[in-house]
């Protein structure tokens, strides 16, 4: 047992020692277009994963035989500017969602036709006839 402490306490002085040796560390200027480009290519590959975990999005994947693991890889396989691109294509692309501007178009022609005395949906307008 005697030995047994001896061994251990060795161990820690030798440890504790070279806790206090300096150690060398290496740095190097990074630019900011290096950082925004990593956090455009990891913000571009969040939005395409975002978009393949939806449930549509995974019923349209399996009705053509893939699976979303599938996809994911194929997606984590893709170099930043393919990636970047499929998720341009993805904002771009009518997805339905744009409810807000179709309800404020159809609200903007009913007032007009409202002043214009074809309508009278809305009680604060007066027509012009």
């Amino acid at each position: 047992m005697k030995h047994f402490r001896r061994t251990i306490a060795s161990a820690l002085v030798i440890s504790t020692a070279l806790l206090g040796a300096p150690m060398m560390a290496q740095a190097g200027m990074v630019s900011s277009t290096d950082v925004l480009a990593s956090q455009t290519s990891s913000d571009a590959r969040s939005r395409v994963n975002a978009v393949l975990a939806r449930d549509d999005v995974r019923a349209g994947l399996a009705e053509r035989g893939l699976s979303v693991e599938q996809a994911q890889a194929r997606v984590q396989a893709m170099s930043d500017d393919e990636v970047a691109s499929l998720a341009g294509r993805i904002d771009q692309a009518p997805a339905g969602g744009d409810i807000l501007g179709v309800a404020f178009t159809i609200f903007i022609i009913l007032l007009i036709t409202d002043i214009l005395g074809l309508t009278k949906v809305f009680p604060f307008t007066r027509s012009v006839r």
